[in-house]
C-alpha cells in the first residue's frame, strides 16, 4: 500500500508538470486556471529546457507510463538536432528561443549558471536508462571537446600547481567566417560540478586522459577555498589564464600587470601602489577580481570532491572536504541555523555583520549531504547504483537481470 500510494503520489506532481509541455518543448509559465493555451516562450534559459531529463525518465520507470520520457526525448532530440547550429557549434548558449525553437541567437556560452544542469544531465542520462541510448553520450562528447579546447585553461597561482578553471565564451563576428571566441578568465562557484562531472563521464565512457582534467577542475575549486582569508571560495572570482602550450609558472610582475591594467589610473596620473588595490579590494594572489563577494552555501565545489572522492579514493579529497566543512561552519553558523555570508572576504570580528537572512534549501538537500558522503562508506549511496539529479536527489539506477535485460529494484 505504501508502495502503491507512493507511486500515485509521484504520477499526481508528473502530471501536473505534464501539461506544461507542448509539442518539442517545455514552457517555463503553467497557465492552470484561465484555459488559455500555452504557447513555448520565445526566450528562456537553456537550463529550464535541458533540466528535466533525469526526472522525468525515472518517473516513466517507476510508473510504467512512457509518456513522461517520450515528452523529455522530444526535448534531447531538438538539443541533438541543434547542436551545430549555434554560435559555438557543439554547445548550446545561455538564452534560446523555445517557441520557434532556435539556438542561434545568443553568444553567450558557460558551464556555470542558467546553462550547468543541461550539461550535468548527459552522462546521467546515460546513467538512468542503463547505457542503452548513445544519445546521452554523443551529446556529451561533443560538447566536451568544444569545452576543452576554448573554457577549459590553466592559470597562474603561487603554488604552480596544475589546475583548471572553466570560464565563459563570448561568441563575437557577424557571420559563419568572422566569428572570434573571447575567454572570460572567472571562475564561479556554480561552475565547479564540472570536475564531477568530467569525472563521472571519464568512468562511464570509457575516457581515461578526461580523468586528470577531472582533477585539475576540482583542486582548481579547491584552490579557490583554501586560498581565500576565511578558507571559503567567493560566488564568482577572475583569475590570471596562462598561456596556451606555454610556461604557467607563477610570477608576481604578471599578476601585478594585470591589477594595474584593471584599477590603475589613467596615463596623466601616476599608478596607485600595487598593495593598495590588493588591500582595497580585499584580493589574495592569483585573484585579480571578484565580482561576487557572497557565500551562500553552494553546494558544487564540494560535489565535486565527493566524487573525485569515490572515483578515485585519494585521501586528499577527503582532507580538502573537512577543511571546507570546518571554514563553513566557523562562519556561518547561527543558533537556528547557517547562514549566507554577503562578503566572504571580510575577516575578523566584521564577519558576523555578513551574516544575511537566508539560507537556501540546497544547503540541506545537496551542500551537507555530499559532506556527509564525503565521509560514509562508499556503498552508502554508491554511485554503482543511484544517479544523484542537480539537487542531489538519489534516483536508483536500473540493474541488469540474467536474461540481459533491465529490471527495477
Amino acid at each position: 500500500m505504501i508502495r502503491r500510494t507512493g507511486c500515485l503520489f509521484r504520477d499526481g506532481i508528473g502530471r501536473s508538470e505534464f501539461v506544461s509541455f507542448h509539442e518539442n518543448v517545455a514552457l517555463t509559465e503553467y497557465r492552470y486556471s484561465d484555459g488559455r493555451d500555452q504557447t513555448a516562450p520565445s526566450r528562456m534559459l537553456v537550463s529550464e529546457l535541458g533540466s528535466l531529463s533525469l526526472e522525468f525518465t525515472r518517473l516513466s520507470q517507476l510508473t510504467g507510463d512512457p509518456k513522461y520520457y517520450d515528452a523529455i526525448q522530444r526535448i534531447s532530440n531538438v538539443f541533438e538536432d541543434a547542436q551545430n547550429t549555434t554560435k559555438l557549434p557543439g554547445m548550446w548558449p545561455v538564452s534560446i528561443d523555445a517557441a520557434t525553437p532556435s539556438f542561434s541567437s545568443d553568444t553567450m556560452f558557460t558551464l556555470g549558471g542558467m546553462s550547468d544542469s543541461l550539461y550535468e544531465y548527459f552522462p546521467k542520462q546515460y546513467l538512468i536508462l542503463g547505457g542503452l541510448l548513445q544519445q546521452p553520450k554523443t551529446l556529451y562528447e561533443n560538447f566536451i571537446k568544444v569545452a576543452k579546447e576554448l573554457m577549459f585553461f590553466r592559470f597562474y597561482n603561487p603554488a604552480n600547481l596544475d589546475l583548471l578553471v572553466s570560464g565563459d565564451i563570448r561568441a563575437t563576428g557577424t557571420s559563419d567566417s568572422t566569428i572570434e571566441y573571447r575567454l572570460n578568465p572567472r571562475g564561479q562557484h556554480l561552475t565547479c560540478f564540472t570536475g564531477g562531472m568530467v569525472g563521472l563521464a571519464s568512468k562511464i565512457f570509457s575516457r581515461p586522459d578526461d580523468l586528470e582534467v577531472a582533477e585539475e577542475l576540482t583542486k582548481g575549486c579547491i584552490w579557490a577555498y583554501d586560498s581565500a582569508p576565511n578558507g571559503i571560495a567567493p560566488e564568482i572570482y577572475t583569475v590570471v589564464p596562462c598561456p596556451k602550450n606555454s610556461d604557467c609558472k607563477w610570477d608576481d610582475s604578471i599578476w601585478h600587470d594585470v591589477l594595474n591594467k584593471n584599477y590603475g589610473f589613467n596615463k596623466a596620473t601616476p599608478l596607485p601602489n600595487i598593495d593598495h588595490i590588493i588591500a582595497e579590494r580585499r584580493l589574495y594572489p592569483g585573484l585579480t577580481g571578484i565580482d561576487d563577494r557572497r557565500y551562500i552555501l553552494r553546494p558544487e565545489a564540494i560535489e565535486s570532491v565527493f566524487i573525485m572522492w569515490r572515483i578515485t579514493g585519494k585521501q586528499e579529497y577527503q582532507e580538502a572536504a573537512w577543511r571546507m566543512f570546518q571554514a563553513i561552519e566557523k562562519v556561518s553558523r547561527t543558533e537556528i541555523a547557517a547562514s549566507a555570508i554577503a562578503d566572504i572576504t571580510v575577516t575578523g570580528d566584521g564577519m558576523e555583520s555578513q551574516k544575511m537572512d537566508s539560507m537556501e534549501s540546497f544547503w540541506l538537500a545537496e551542500t551537507l549531504k555530499y559532506f556527509y558522503l564525503c565521509f560514509e562508506e562508499f556503498d552508502v549511496l554508491s554511485l554503482d547504483e543511484w544517479v544523484l539529479n542537480t539537487e542531489a536527489h538519489p534516483l536508483k539506477r536500473p540493474t541488469r537481470c540474467g536474461g540481459g535485460g533491465r529490471r527495477e529494484e
